[in-house]
């Protein structure tokens, strides 16, 4: 499985925002996306304005079809001008659980 970690900063009064045009972002991956299998959105506790996103994909092309979904779409037309400085990515393989557990746990998600 293809995961990334992204780190995010965003401009001050903008964290209400930015958090609720994520949350529809999030929503969108996971049930509309067959290939993706988390999105969670992370909120610092010390730096107020910085959040992480953790996804994971069945692979890096699931990831690459993501970028073009209409959700996501949205989302970055949405909050680009939120941003302060740069989005700071690591791209990862995950290790545990296994592709059979990604798989159990997806339907779960779209209990919200």
């Amino acid at each position: 499985m293809y995961s990334i970690f992204v780190t995010i900063n965003v401009k001050p009064d903008y964290a209400d925002q930015f958090t609720k045009a994520s949350f529809a972002d999030a929503q969108g991956s996971v049930r509309d996306e067959s290939g993706c299998f988390r999105f969670d959105i992370l909120k610092d506790m010390n730096v107020p304005n910085r959040f992480y996103l953790y996804e994971v994909y069945l692979d890096e092309e699931a990831f690459h079809l993501h970028l073009k979904t209409p959700h996501f779409k949205l989302w970055w037309e949405t909050v680009e001008n939120m941003i302060d400085g740069d989005i700071n990515s690591t791209k990862m393989n995950t290790v545990f659980p296994s592709e059979t557990g990604w798989n159990k746990q997806k339907p779960g998600l779209q209990n919200w």
